[in-house]
């Protein structure tokens, strides 16, 4: 007997848009049209290119501490850097400190703040590397260490200001009328691009993140390569922490607390995993847009601080019950 024939039709076209869908950053797109629409129906000019722009700034804020997050994410082990938020805040505090409102401190300030946050992604990478203790251990023993230090510092009542030509790059049309940070922030997507793509320490990451076990086999240096991530995250918190400075002109203690959570749900919904080994960088930077997005509409419709974070934590619950946490993803 011969088998039924079907007479379903297929719709190639009909597939590719739902393979895209499908897609987390063309969901993420989605998103923000749809908020930023949204915005535009509860306060008009929410949607005007010159309120978008800022939003650009906040989200290139966000997305600079997120950069170095989804290099931890990507290289697994349920990887996650919760010290970032210590991080941008003991950076922000040192680069005002030492450029006292002068152009001149801005070399020595981002020399040394990137050397700081490289220094704490070390003992973040040597913790979990050498004395095998879990990233979310670690690091979040590190941000113990780093408010403590902020405290102290506190007591001295930090005083710091943003160098005037600093703030001018985070806050001024700069090329094209758009600010420095937003160049700086294309630049450092750029950079993305090519490490985790064109570079064999790139491929090496997903080697790591999706089989540590494999690619140790296969010779790869999973112990160096996972320090490299931790360092890297120190040193992009420190980068934003700057540029927080010249966004907000002057220092205060836990200006970087803010950055912890939303970091990771921005990578997640740039559609890397919490499992790591698979994603990348251009997701993330669209969900950073997409959170800063949904913020500004929170606090439109005045839900406090407090409910914001409530929110944020509930969508990353939400995001690692569908795709956050599955191997799947790696495929």
């Amino acid at each position: 007997m011969s088998a039924p024939v079907s007479t379903q039709k297929t719709t190639p076209g009909g597939n590719v848009v739902l393979d895209l869908v499908k897609q987390p950053i063309v969901v993420a797109l989605i998103l923000i049209a749809v908020l930023l629409a949204l915005g535009e129906v509860l306060s008009p000019g929410f949607a005007s290119l010159q309120q978008i722009l800022r939003l650009a700034i906040v989200a290139a804020l966000l997305g600079i501490v997120a950069a170095g997050q989804n290099l931890v994410i990507l290289g697994g082990r349920e990887g996650i850097d919760l010290s970032v938020g210590g991080v941008v805040s003991l950076s922000a505090i040192l680069a005002g400190n030492i450029m006292s409102g002068q152009d001149g401190g801005i070399l020595p300030a981002v020399l040394a703040c990137v050397a700081v946050g490289a220094l704490f992604g070390l003992f973040n990478g040597l913790g979990v590397t050498l004395l095998r203790i879990p990233p979310l251990v670690m690091t979040l023993g590190m941000l113990g260490v780093l408010q403590g230090l902020l405290v102290v510092i506190r007591q001295g009542i930090p005083s710091g200001r943003a160098a005037p030509a600093l703030s001018q790059f985070v806050s001024q049309p700069f090329l094209f009328g758009l600010p420095g940070i937003i160049w700086l922030w294309i630049a450092i997507g750029l950079f993305m691009a090519f490490l985790l793509k064109r570079t064999v320490f790139g491929h090496r990451i997903y080697a790591v993140g999706s089989n540590e076990q494999a690619a140790f086999m296969a010779g790869v240096p999973v112990r160096t390569i996972r320090v490299a991530l931790f360092m890297l995250s120190g040193m992009f918190a420190a980068i934003a922490g700057i540029c927080l400075l010249g966004y907000s002109g002057s220092s205060f203690a836990n200006v970087g607390e803010t950055y912890m959570l939303p970091s990771i749900i921005a990578v997640v919904l740039g559609g890397t995993p919490l499992a790591g080994g698979r994603g990348g960088y251009t997701g993330t930077m669209a969900g950073a847009m997409l959170l800063v997005v949904l913020q500004s509409i929170l606090t439109t419709i005045n839900i406090d601080e407090s409910g914001r974070q409530m929110i944020f934590g509930a969508t990353l619950l939400v995001l690692m019950l569908f795709y956050g946490r599955g191997k799947a993803m790696r495929g």
